[in-house]
């Protein structure tokens, strides 16, 4: 063949050499009018349409080469990146580049509210567009995510395939786009999201340009899990590690001797909140931090919270949203020892979590060794306290083992006797009237008693006080007798207090605290040495000593008054003096004793010193001695 041939196809052939664009070939040969000869007119026409479908073979290939290259550089760039938010800007900003759209965005799946959400945009300008979100089946993407599968449209606001929404359409419209096309983003059986491509004209999308999203949505799918999944090892591994330092902080605190106190204000400083730790009962044992405690701080508020119940409930971590508030037990096997409370730490992730169980660990430990040197030391006063209202031991000993514990033998001791509802441990109401009865007493137990001995001159007020400050921790009754130094009588008022406890609770009087003397007559019945005399005083006192000022016969009207069985006509006969005489004396009884005198307790009283009376004037009139 010439070199210099001009025919038609060498020309084709020498114009695919150069890489010729299809506009070129085509106008090589411009029809059969061309040459006269109608065979050479058919072969040139042959030649131009296999030369354009190796142009377009050529241009195929190009073009799938150099998709092949944007995938292969953007699987680079994100196989290099870290940030989840950078990774989904490079995909939406390469997919736009490589179809040659005016927009492309990527929206994720919220498995929480079961929708997607636009999460990256390249090319948009419409801020109502930029946060979209798409309930599954609802328009082009809602499709998409529901079915997992590519749907591309020409014209998206006139194609009735998909559920139009106002809110979509209104956000498609403000962008200005016509055509859309959405591809899933699946990694195995995970839906991640849905990627789209989309023009503000109507451009239909070939197969090649969805089979290139669709391998974009892939290879960003693939990078999008990837990267959760490091981010996800990377926390994991940091709370790891921040929960085993909180867990040797904690450590060192407890092997340096450090108490609750250290314990809480470690927990406080490292997750930024407060922190409260309470005793099984309820009661505050230690705080850090702005805690929700009102100024006496009493923690029964905070005890009865619902944090507080649900973790007493179900032994675990607990959360109250409402109050933002986390609770978790502290327990020894089978033992509750109380609960910590915290607040102001917003959510906790899993190594936040492992800190406060972790604090829960060391704060059972520190209170485990906190309760057994105090029971260590409880069963010292105990022994002392059983010893000294027993008569036990030698009284030099006994003195000097009272002097270690900080009491003074020599100083006068009310002698408390302390009586919980049955359900109440008797250890646990040993160590709170240990820690009520304050300094200078000492707590113990005998005979299955709990036995305190407080130094004061006032029994009964002794009692009272005591009965109180136990009230918060169930019904306790307390009895006392004395006061006593702590000597060679103090088995007999140990004993008369254990006889007043009983008859405060047979009498009803539960959950009080007296005395013997402060029981009316029952007092001389359970009372060591009953004090006739003074009983006798302190009800008619008034009008004996009226009766001895005056000369009058009040006593003597009031037996009478009785005796007539509250007859006062009958009373004047026995008197020998006229009613009225008995009624002005009555009166007078009245204003001396009180009005309610002829109520049936206190006359019960009356009519008993009235008798005990009569029996000391008997015992005189013997020749006895006056009964104290």
């Amino acid at each position: 063949m010439d070199a210099h041939d001009d025919s038609p196809a060498m020309t084709l052939l020498r114009l695919l050499a150069q890489g010729a664009p299809a506009a070129e070939l085509e106008a090589v040969v411009p029809g059969t009018a061309a040459t006269d000869d109608a065979a050479a007119a058919q072969a040139a026409d042959e030649a131009r349409e296999l030369a354009l479908r190796v142009r377009a073979a050529f241009d195929s290939r190009r073009r799938r080469e150099a998709e092949l290259t944007g995938l292969v550089e953007t699987a680079r760039d994100l196989a290099a990146m870290r940030d989840p938010s950078g990774i989904l800007e490079a995909i939406v900003r390469r997919a736009r580049a490589l179809l040659g759209t005016d927009v492309s965005y990527l929206t994720l799946f919220d498995p929480e509210a079961g929708d997607t959400f636009m999460r990256a945009t390249d090319g948009s300008v419409s801020a109502e567009f930029q946060e979209v979100r798409l309930s599954l089946g609802d328009g082009l993407g809602g499709l998409v995510a529901s079915t997992r599968k590519p749907y591309w449209s020409a014209d998206y606001l006139h194609d009735h395939r998909f559920q139009h929404t106002g809110t979509i359409d209104s956000a498609v419209g403000d962008e200005g786009l016509v055509s859309i096309c959405g591809t899933p983003l699946l990694v195995e059986d995970e839906f991640v999201g849905v990627l789209f491509a989309a023009n503000r004209s109507p451009r239909p999308f070939s197969p090649d340009q969805v089979a290139l999203l669709g391998s974009l949505a892939a290879l960003a799918a693939v990078s999008i899990v990837q990267t959760r999944s490091a981010e996800e090892v990377r926390r994991h591994t940091a709370g790891v590690e921040r929960a085993a330092a909180a867990h040797d902080r904690f450590a060192e605190l407890v092997l340096a001797g450090g108490g609750v106190d250290d314990i809480t204000k470690a927990l406080g400083d490292l997750l930024g909140g407060w922190v409260v730790l309470l005793s099984s009962e309820g009661e505050l044992l230690s705080t850090h931090g702005s805690a929700p405690l009102p100024d006496d701080g009493n923690a029964g508020a905070l005890a009865r919270s619902r944090a507080v119940r649900e973790t007493d409930s179900t032994g675990r971590l607990a959360h109250d949203p409402g109050t933002d508030q986390w609770a978790i037990g502290v327990k020894a096997p089978q033992t509750p020892l109380g609960t910590l409370v915290l607040g102001g730490v917003g959510i906790l992730d899993d190594a936040d979590r492992r800190t406060v169980e972790r604090a829960s660990v060391v704060t059972a430990l520190v209170l485990l060794f906190e309760r057994t040197a105090a029971e260590a030391e409880q069963r010292v006063r105990t022994d002392l306290v059983a010893d000294l209202v027993s008569g036990r031991g030698d009284p030099t000993s006994l003195a000097t083992r009272a002097r270690a514990q900080g009491i003074d033998p020599t100083a006068p001791h009310a002698v408390l006797v302390a009586h919980a509802d049955p359900d109440t441990p008797r250890r646990t109401l040993l160590l709170a009237a240990h820690a009520a009865a304050g300094q200078g007493s000492v707590v113990g137990e005998h005979d299955g008693h709990v036995v305190a001995l407080l130094p004061s001159q006032d029994p009964h007020e002794a009692a009272a006080e005591l009965a109180r400050r136990l009230s918060r921790l169930a019904t306790v009754t307390v009895g006392a007798a004395g006061p006593t130094t702590l000597g060679a009588d103090l088995p007999a008022v140990w004993r008369e207090a254990v006889r007043t406890v009983s008859a405060l609770v047979s009498l009803g009087l539960a959950g009080t605290g007296a005395s013997a003397g402060h029981l009316g007559f029952a007092g001389l019945v359970v009372g060591s040495a009953p004090d006739v005399s003074g009983y006798v005083a302190q009800h008619l006192g008034p009008l004996l000593d009226y009766d001895a000022r005056r000369g009058s016969e009040l006593v003597k009207t009031l037996q009478a008054y009785f005796d007539a069985g509250g007859s006062p006509r009958h009373a004047a006969t026995d008197l020998h003096v006229h009613v009225n005489t008995v009624s002005q004396r009555l009166e007078r009884i009245s204003a001396l004793l009180g009005p309610h005198w002829q109520r049936p307790d206190d006359a019960l009283e009356l009519q008993l010193a009235l008798r005990l009376m009569r029996l000391q004037v008997n015992r005189l009139s013997a020749g006895g001695s006056p009964t104290r």
